[in-house]
């Protein structure tokens, strides 16, 4: 198999993406494949990340390949789980306590430190409108969180994920609650369970 054949099939299985970094992991040198970025039209999107043309660049997917401590919260995360009727207004990610996210908050990314205990505290694997996977907070985090930040929340978008979340069949109450209390917001999230069901 030529390099470029192994470079195609790299691009193939990331969904039309070049990381550089997958390239190297491979064995192919970077000047091979930038010269295979020139000789095909890649797109520039991010530091060592190139798309065909036909393939819409998908910053949520690649931030998450760029760092891969990352978990998508707040109104990403209630997007990503469609909890939201519009989509997100900045990206936010939660990462562990002591990660450097300078180069991200550089990005226009919010970035919220969590301690060890709620950082990954209900993460789960979600599809980008592009149908790449990313992790971020599952819908039961997501309430948590939302009750717990409530007073950041336009109210439109607090009362739109509430009912969302109690419209759905597959929710889990009980697993709401045991992260609430891991959050120290299980009386606040108990009202609300109260009241909405």
């Amino acid at each position: 198999m030529s390099k470029y054949d192994q470079i195609r099939d790299i691009i193939k299985n990331n969904n039309g993406y070049l990381f550089i970094s997958d390239g190297e992991n491979a064995g192919i040198s970077r000047t091979y494949l930038l010269q295979y970025v020139r000789d095909n039209n890649l797109e520039h999107v991010s530091k060592g990340v190139y798309v065909t043309e036909d393939t819409w660049p998908d910053m949520l997917y690649v931030i998450q390949r760029s760092n891969p401590k990352i978990i998508f919260n707040d109104e990403t995360a209630l997007f990503l789980n469609r909890l939201m009727e519009r989509e997100y207004t900045e990206i936010n990610v939660s990462v562990p306590s002591g990660h450097n996210g300078s180069r991200l908050r550089e990005r226009g990314v919010v970035v919220h430190q969590e301690k060890d205990g709620i950082y990954g505290l209900g993460v789960c694997e979600l599809e980008t409108n592009y149908r790449n996977k990313v992790k971020a907070y599952n819908t039961e985090r997501c309430i948590c969180d939302l009750i717990r930040n409530r007073s950041t929340y336009e109210v439109q978008t607090f009362q739109t994920a509430i009912k969302s979340y109690m419209k759905k069949k597959n929710k889990d109450l009980s697993l709401m609650l045991s992260y609430a209390e891991k959050l120290k917001v299980k009386e606040e999230v108990m009202k609300y369970v109260e009241v909405l069901t």
